[in-house]
């Protein structure tokens, strides 16, 4: 979930539990609202891990700053830092219990998408996730925004702040009823082709809640579709110079007309046992533990040397570069790989940059 997303979240929470006659020593309302604004938006402070390299905020993001083990922490130094802002004005204690629903609700907020989150880091990097919900959904910001106005308009009572969070559960809950569906169509699919369905998985997609991706990972390959659970009809072939944003949303058919694409895990011919050493490489091992659905998207071969390069299936959209695409590379004479990511950079010119190591 976009960031500014989740701290409206914080501060529509904050406004839900508000006590209905608030002590002197707690906060008064607009101060907890901005609380829980500020700490629901606190654990995408790891983007700090950026400016070491892209790969390890990739393999970090979501980590300690998104970990229910490490929450009580997080909410106890946060307040600590109120206070002093404040001059002693309030106590930590003043402070706490909102810091804790502001990070709470910020991690319930990510485990709801496909990226994963690391909800018991440091102690384990199992990434956890429920992906009911596309990273960026703007029914879902709307349900907020619109409980915060009418917090605003009815203040006399914190019920509007309720209500928003009521329908915004629901609507998750709603997401929830059609992952299930999207998963039943791939399990159907995979049952009539004679496919193994044990780890079907509909991923979120843009737009509308009705879009999803299917994958079927099976021993050496993936079985996709973009698919629609709400259209009835075919959409219209988008013209050749429509932008990504309309490529996109022409990409999800009817389930009855679904797309079934096959991807090789590892690409074809002699080119297939090349790829699968290199991704079982130690190099690709920080991206390894990341990706979920990894296909070798190139290999390059030229008189300098030799890439391999990857994508991860999660993120792919119609009409738009792949993000999160790395490889290894080794010169002619050296016999070890070295992890490299690929980028487009603001001319649209491939870019190889080293990752550290």
């Amino acid at each position: 979930m976009d960031t500014l997303t989740h701290a409206l979240s914080g501060a529509l929470l904050a406004r839900a539990t508000e006590p209905k006659q608030p002590r002197p020593d707690q906060l008064p309302r607009r101060t907890r609202m901005w609380i829980g604004f500020i700490a629901a938006a606190f654990p995408d402070s790891d983007f700090v891990t950026r400016f070491i390299d892209p790969l390890t905020y990739l393999t970090t993001h979501r980590g300690v700053t998104h970990s229910v083990i490490m929450l009580p922490v997080w909410a106890l130094l946060l307040a600590l830092l109120f206070m002093l802002l404040v001059r002693g004005k309030y106590s930590w204690r003043a402070f706490v219990g909102v810091c804790a629903l502001g990070i709470g609700v910020h991690i319930a907020g990510d485990v709801i998408t496909a990226f994963g989150t690391m909800i018991f880091a440091p102690l384990s990097d199992w990434r956890a996730q429920f992906p009911t919900t596309f990273i960026i959904d703007p029914y879902f910001t709307a349900i907020i925004v619109a409980g915060l106005i009418a917090s605003t308009v009815w203040s006399a009572t914190r019920r509007p702040a309720v209500i928003g969070l009521a329908v915004l559960a629901g609507y998750v809950g709603f997401q929830a009823v059609l992952h299930q569906r999207a998963l039943t169509v791939g399990e159907t699919y995979a049952a009539k082709h004679h496919l193994d369905a044990q780890q079907v998985q509909a991923i979120p997609q843009p737009f509308s809640p009705f879009n999803w991706m299917i994958v079927l990972p099976q021993k050496d390959d993936y079985y996709l579709s973009y698919v629609s659970l709400w259209r009835s009809e075919i959409p219209e072939f988008p013209p050749v110079d429509a932008n990504w944003l309309y490529q996109v949303n022409a990409s999800y058919f009817p389930v009855t007309d679904a797309i079934w694409k096959r991807v090789p895990r590892f690409g074809a011919g002699k080119e297939a046992n090349l790829a699968e050493q290199v991704w079982y490489s130690e190099a690709l091992a920080p991206f390894r533990s990341f990706a979920q659905f990894p296909a070798v998207y190139r290999v390059d071969r030229n008189p300098g040397g030799l890439c391999v390069w990857f994508n991860d299936l999660r993120f792919a959209l119609a009409g738009r570069t792949m993000p999160f695409r790395y490889g290894a590379c080794r010169n002619g004479t050296d016999t070890v790989w070295h992890i490299y990511r690929l980028f487009s950079d603001d001319n649209g010119q491939e870019v190889l940059n080293a990752i550290p190591h």
